[in-house]
């Protein structure tokens, strides 16, 4: 898929951006200290100074106004490393994008300037504890409206990044009775200042403790009626509209993230001796580097067609839910044969794969597991004959 002129210049930018300042300050980032926060902080600054800052989001919200499809490519650079959608404020795209489209223009005018801005960052509370992630239908959290004033009881988790939020999208069931059970959730918004929002623990997940997925519950919280976010009983079409893009998002910052973890491989070949000769002479290596080099490949065209369609106003679900568990796969594989031609040093903290091995694991999980994915396209395939993405 071809770029603009301008597009290429920009991708240069934040490419030398995101290796040449990102990469060497991740040690410290990682470390979540005051001094993580000031790195963060000079960064932001930079890639404001530098005219990287919120690129994707619509001029007319305060941003860089760039089209969809040519963020796409720049989220591949971007993902390059974990911290960089911090470092360009990308990182609230896909709330911005469904606030924009189905908020109203008050919470527009609250809410999506200073996420613009890096003001504030948004949480979403779908996730409960109690039901399975995978099937949002057995959503438990209630909202009852009493007159002008929504109550939310609710108990939720893997609320990526609440402590630090200003407000959570918090999905409710406020329909119990409606039919098709899609019809029976709402999106609710909560400032996390509100009485009975109650912050439980950072969940440890993985080695990461503290992490930034949180444990949260809601009692009696009082909100008034108009945070309703979109019509009553719409949730999942909100829902989706954050989702649909914001996977082809992760999908391309995986590629990021997996062409990093090959040049890391391919740089440790090429250097390591070991058995009479290089790495890079072993035929072993050698299918590690062609099959991570075919499986990036394959994902980048895929995740390029599915934004394509995305773009044009295409059915691009197949598309979508194809990248999802193929991407996620792709990722871990590959940073996976990174370790392994790192040997032992890859099971450390002085290379960056150790880490990123275990975001490539949530990948498997986040934004609906491999298994939904595969059933939910395979049922669309079934269905239709001309369903497949090359027809």
């Amino acid at each position: 898929m071809s770029t603009t002129p301008q597009l290429a210049e920009l991708i240069t930018r934040m490419r030398s951006f995101i290796d040449e300042e990102v990469v060497p300050a991740e040690p410290v980032l990682a470390a979540e200290s005051a001094e993580a926060d000031a790195a963060l902080s000079r960064l932001r600054d930079r890639a404001k100074e530098l005219g990287l800052w919120a690129l994707g989001h619509p001029a007319e919200l305060g941003g860089g106004g760039v089209p969809f499809l040519d963020f796409v490519h720049l989220n591949e650079i971007i993902g390059r490393s974990e911290f960089g959608m911090l470092a360009v404020g990308s990182v609230s795209m896909q709330d911005t994008i469904m606030m924009y489209r189905h908020g109203s223009d008050e919470q527009r005018q609250r809410w999506i300037p200073p996420m613009v801005a890096g003001d504030i960052l948004p949480s979403v509370g779908l996730t409960e504890p109690e039901v399975a992630g995978s099937d949002p239908t057995l959503i438990a959290t209630t909202a009852e409206l009493d007159g002008d004033t929504w109550i939310v009881n609710g108990h939720k988790w893997f609320t990526t990044g609440a402590q630090q939020a200003a407000y959570c999208t918090v999905f409710a069931r406020t329909e119990p009775e409606s039919e098709p059970r899609h019809a029976r959730i709402s999106a609710i918004i909560v400032p996390t200042d509100t009485p009975g929002f109650e912050i439980v623990r950072s969940i440890p997940t993985m080695g990461h403790d503290p992490s930034d997925h949180y444990e949260v519950r809601l009692t009696d919280v009082r909100v008034p009626a108009a945070n309703l976010l979109g019509e009553r009983g719409a949730g999942f079409v909100v829902a989706q509209d954050r989702l649909g893009p914001g996977r082809i998002f992760h999908c391309m910052r995986w590629l990021g993230q997996a062409q990093r973890a090959y040049e890391l491989m391919c740089a440790r070949a090429n250097s390591r001796y070991v058995h009479g000769s290089l790495l890079a002479d072993k035929g072993e290596i050698h299918r590690y580097v062609a099959e991570s080099a075919a499986e990036i490949h394959a994902a980048r065209l895929m995740t390029l067609d599915a934004a394509r369609a995305m773009d044009a106003g295409e059915d691009y679900r197949v598309r979508v839910g194809l990248i999802k568990f193929w991407g996620a796969r792709m990722l871990h594989n590959v940073i996976d044969r990174a370790i392994q031609v790192h040997g032992a040093l890859g099971l450390t903290a002085d290379t960056p794969l150790e880490r990123m091995y275990r975001q490539a694991r949530y990948a498997r999980i986040y934004d609906g597991p491999d298994e939904v994915h595969r059933m939910s396209t395979a049922r669309r395939l079934l269905r239709s004959s001309e369903a497949a993405p090359w027809l």
